[in-house]
């Protein structure tokens, strides 16, 4: 079965239609997602809190994003396949295109998402340059919640929205595919959307993007301490794993999901 891939998801943009996305990690679930309809899988380095424990992404290796990129790999047929670049795996344009190089090749990965504004328009410019598909991620960036002082939201202040708006339109002149936007209000968010021709997803960023996304075990309610304001638990009204991931689906289509309890 042909997978979905990144022209048809800039013509649901176009078309209005929303997109859904889900980070997975091993192929049991990758099947029931992509079984439920969930366009795009993305490998998130956020595997290193919700499966390894750790308190922070910065601790997950390249070796490790390819070994669950190809697991899911393996258990989906149909969404586009999303891989993380991990912490330093992108600190230059030759190693980005090393670690690219192995996320598809080794990994299976249609698309990489790196983190950074601006500052990686080179790196995305070099990418797309030898074919690889790009998404840039704005806005929150865990694997800078040291230099950001933690989990907040981004883009509140004038300053920080304009930096952000230019920062989509630089990426997206240098050949990113996607964005994703991370903890942004969600005025500043549809505004981004609005401005640029690729599409957008959003995790914390209001209902006026492409796109949502969450952390898998996040929206099933089994991720260990506090969830994320921003996140639901479909697993809470749902019969079983698969009914809450086709919940998750629906919402995002009908545009009940984000509601304004789940926005900035």
């Amino acid at each position: 079965m042909t997978r979905i891939t990144t022209t048809r998801l800039k013509r649901m943009k176009q078309d209005g239609e929303k997109i859904a996305c889900l980070t997975a990690y091993d192929a049991s679930f990758a099947h029931i997602l992509d079984a439920a309809g969930v366009e795009i899988l993305l490998v998130g380095d956020s595997l290193g809190m919700v499966i390894q424990g750790q308190e922070t992404t910065l601790p997950v290796t390249l070796d490790e994003m390819i070994y669950h990129s190809r697991a899911v790999r393996a258990g989906s047929d149909k969404a586009l396949l999303m891989v993380d670049m991990p912490f330093m795996a992108d600190a230059s344009p030759e190693q980005a295109l090393h670690s690219a190089g192995r996320l598809m090749k080794e990994g299976g990965a249609q698309m990489v998402k790196l983190e950074g504004g601006e500052r990686m328009r080179d790196t995305v410019r070099a990418l797309a340059a030898h074919g690889i598909p790009v998404c840039s991620h704005l806005g929150l960036l865990p694997q800078s919640v040291h230099k950001q002082g933690g989990y907040r939201v981004q883009g509140r202040d004038e300053a920080g929205a304009l930096a952000m708006i230019e920062d989509a339109s630089a990426l997206e002149a240098a050949g990113a595919d996607m964005l994703l936007l991370e903890c942004v209000p969600a005025t500043l968010a549809a505004e981004i959307t609005r401005a640029v021709d690729i599409p957008v997803i959003g995790i914390g960023a209001g209902p006026d993007v492409d796109a949502q996304v969450l952390v898998l075990y996040d929206m099933l309610g089994i991720t260990p301490g506090k969830r994320p304001s921003f996140s639901h638990d479909f697993l809470a009204e749902a019969s079983d794993i698969p009914a809450a991931v086709a919940a998750y689906v629906k919402a995002v289509k009908d545009g009940s999901f984000p509601t304004s309890a789940h926005c900035f």
